[in-house]
């Protein structure tokens, strides 16, 4: 999963560093990075799912009554 960039011609560094953040952002690179930071425990992993299931469930409902 290595992410390489190679300059573009003309292509300042700063320029550089954007494409390669966005190219981790779409990868999830950044996203796993910030979960994997803290260690979290199985029980809390599976509470987190279960709050974003039943949140997402919600969002689902309240959309297709409008």
């Amino acid at each position: 999963m290595a992410i390489r960039i190679k300059a573009r011609g003309g292509e300042s560094v700063e320029q550089m560093m954007k494409r390669f953040k966005k190219l981790c952002e779409k990868e999830g690179l950044t996203k796993d990075i910030k979960r994997k930071e803290f260690f979290e425990k199985p029980s809390e992993r599976r509470r987190r799912a279960a709050r974003k299931a039943v949140n997402k469930r919600l969002r689902e409902q309240s959309f297709g009554r409008k």
